[in-house]
């Protein structure tokens, strides 16, 4: 156990994993919890996010989980309150829900186009608009606001070679909305971020069939193999790695930074071409 979190409180929305192994967002609840925070479980799948708290409590952390849709605003009013009533304030929230669909604005349906928005960029929006206040209010208390990481993609500032026209937009907005949102708030010590993970190799790409399906017919085993090969380093990364990204953004050893694009892709952006 490391403290480079210790005392704070953190929220992870998007804690749980959508099957075997470890998402982003789990990775990063479990790092949290390691290096001394109270982890919030939050995720739209509640078993999930307490298989999650449960691998924390279970190596000596404390944490609860709570259902939560971040699409739901009212979902977001009840997260905040059963933080505040548990732990008394929120240090650090971590925004790592997100879906993607394949699809170019010629062949994706309107109402995908819509909820990947609604799901990765409105989600964001809200979970921001009810936590900063009570980072303002413990800075005009103590002096301390708080950390806010939002999980985005290299598909924000880059094509990938999948024909990713919502994943892709929903996700350079949330990089806007983070530059203007910490711009606004950096008066009162609250800081915004944002991590660019590049070819992650996750259960939620796993489970993504048309992923699968552009990159190797549907078969997911070609396709690790083909994503490792498109990444310098020669491997994808994993929601490890994205956790640690996140991890330095939310501690105080990120006090002076605000606004940043931390790109976590193993040199995937810095090639020429697709």
């Amino acid at each position: 156990m490391g403290e480079r979190l210790k005392g704070k409180v953190a929220i992870v929305a998007g804690a749980g994993s959508i099957g075997p192994g470890w998402g982003n967002g789990k990775a990063t609840a479990t790092v949290f919890a390691r290096e001394g925070a109270r982890v919030v479980c939050a995720d739209r799948n509640l078993d999930a996010a307490q298989e999650t708290a449960e691998i924390i409590k279970g190596e000596g952390g404390e944490a609860f989980a709570i259902r939560t849709d971040v699409t739901r605003p009212e979902d977001l009013v009840a997260l905040v309150e059963a933080t505040l009533k548990t732990y008394g304030r929120i240090d650090v929230l971590d925004n790592n829900v997100g879906i993607a669909e394949v699809g170019s604005v010629v062949d994706l349906p309107l109402e995908t186009w819509e909820r990947v928005f609604t799901v990765n960029l409105t989600g964001c929006f809200l979970a921001m608009k009810h936590v900063i206040p009570v980072m303002q209010r413990q800075f005009a208390e103590s002096g301390q606001g708080g950390s806010i990481v939002n999980i985005s993609s290299i598909a924000s500032i880059r094509h990938t070679g999948v024909p990713y026209s919502s994943y892709g937009a929903s996700k350079a907005a949330m990089n806007q909305l983070t530059r203007t949102t910490a711009v606004q708030y950096a008066p009162e010590k609250i800081r915004v971020n944002a991590v660019l993970p590049g070819l992650m190799k996750t259960p939620m790409v796993e489970h993504s069939a048309g992923l699968a399906q552009s990159y190797a017919k549907g078969d997911v085993a070609a396709m690790w193999k083909a994503r490792d090969a498109q990444v310098p380093m020669g491997h994808m990364g994993e929601g490890w790695d994205v956790a640690w990204a996140a991890l330095f953004l939310a501690s105080d050893e990120a006090r002076y930074v605000t606004g940043l694009e931390l790109v976590v892709d193993g040199g995937v952006t810095l090639q020429y071409g697709a």
